[in-house]
């Protein structure tokens, strides 16, 4: 199902081939593997050198492709990004590929404001540096995010295996593959991108079984879950949801520019998420709205932007299936409620954080009424709640393992 949903060629002279993973990070492992040991068999028969293999990646990918290249030995080679392009150029990309390269890594959906990266434009210039080369650089297409997106949303943009350059794709079944946490896919072209020599053959269990993982024992559950959501949804039902997910980010979208106090560093067209910062950063910054927004029961990060953008900071919402457009109008309410409460605390950029102060010298403006009733500000409200509650979660956890 899967590999069809990628354009994959299903004729009866090629056949896509994949495995089932825990998530993206075990999926791009194993793709990994595949192309290191394509590029070494392929160098040992040319008899040349087949000890220094690289990987070219944009610096906005996720901490698992360093983690491939730094556990299998295999140099990574980051396009840096630059304000304003926080996703991998394609022409630097290519001009980085050597006779060393196993694979350019394309990203559909960056982690960081889930832009996709022009995956065509990548394959025409591999193609045409391949022909006046003679090497065989390929494309992986790290789709953890946008692989359950873009078929749904974007279904005329080519980033899967209809181009030709492209030999594997992953996914995430526990993103937008809408199955709880423990799944993930990955989908060759046909046999021939996978060596036969990777995947392992045993028949104890009353029959051939052919195993390629990194994980060893699992359970089946995730597998028939995303079964089920994919019978059960089928194309309109998934085309749907994922509609309903990119209005809703369009709605946080523009709340947030209503107020006049954000720039949108995220694009329409992608993961549906929001990314923004900060347009005036003389008084607060990005992480002390994050810090505030929690005492309104919103886990938002901030971080900073990979090299060569790392001055830039930003926050990011992530939208999905049961993320409303009543909880997007709320969340824009309780960011301005935060811009305010910020705007009458004094500058962090001349003292210490208040958020981060100990509650003994937080800034107080009680006010003494009748009977010597002390009347609390609404920061100070908010903050005895919170304290309330970590204390009542707390007293309810236990210390055994469940």
């Amino acid at each position: 199902m899967i590999a069809h949903l990628f354009h994959a060629p299903l004729g009866e002279s090629e056949t896509a081939v994949g495995v089932g993973t825990v998530g993206s990070s075990e999926a791009i492992m194993l793709a990994g593997l595949a192309f290191k040991r394509r590029w070494q068999n392929r160098r040992k028969a040319e008899g040349k050198p087949f000890d220094r293999p690289n990987i070219i990646t944009g610096a906005n990918v996720q901490v698992c492709w360093e983690k491939f290249a730094r556990y299998f030995e295999v140099e990574l080679k980051e396009v840096k990004l630059r304000e304003g392009y926080y996703v991998m150029d394609p022409e630097q990309a290519v001009g980085m590929v050597d006779e060393n390269t196993i694979c350019v890594a394309a990203i559909l959906g960056s982690t960081l404001n889930g832009e996709f990266e022009d995956v065509k434009r990548i394959n025409d210039l591999l193609e045409k540096k391949n022909k006046e080369t003679g090497w065989d650089t390929p494309i992986h297409v790290d789709a953890a995010s946008g692989g359950f997106i873009a078929p749904f949303l974007y279904p005329e943009l080519e980033w899967d295996f209809r181009l030709p350059w492209v030999k594997s794709i992953n996914v995430s079944g526990h993103k937008y593959g809408l199955v709880y946490a423990g799944i993930g896919w990955c989908v060759w072209r046909n046999k021939e991108d996978l060596p036969d020599e990777l995947i392992f053959h045993i028949n104890y269990l009353g029959a051939d079984q052919p195993t390629f993982t990194l994980n060893f024992s699992k359970g089946s559950s995730q597998v028939i879950a995303q079964y089920y959501q994919l019978i059960r949804h089928g194309f309109e039902g998934y085309r749907n949801i994922m509609e309903n997910c990119h209005e809703n980010a369009m709605v946080l979208k523009e709340g947030l520019e209503r107020t006049g106090r954000f720039s949108i560093v995220s694009k329409d067209d992608g993961v549906p998420l929001v990314a923004f910062s900060l347009k005036d950063h003389s008084r607060h910054d990005e992480f002390e709205i994050s810090d505030m927004l929690r005492r309104f029961g919103w886990i938002v990060p901030a971080y900073t932007m990979p090299p060569d953008a790392q001055h830039v900071t930003v926050l990011r919402v992530v939208i999905r299936e049961e993320f409303s457009r009543t909880l997007a109008e709320r969340l824009v309410l309780d960011i301005d409620k935060v811009m305010s409460q910020l705007d009458a605390l004094p500058s962090s950029k001349l003292a210490p954080t208040p958020a981060l102060l100990p509650a003994a010298t937080l800034p107080t403006k009680t006010v003494v009424v009748a009977n010597g009733h002390v009347k609390k500000t609404e920061l100070e409200t908010q903050k005895s709640v919170t304290d309330a509650w970590k204390k009542f979660v707390l007293a309810k956890k236990t210390n055994g393992v469940c």
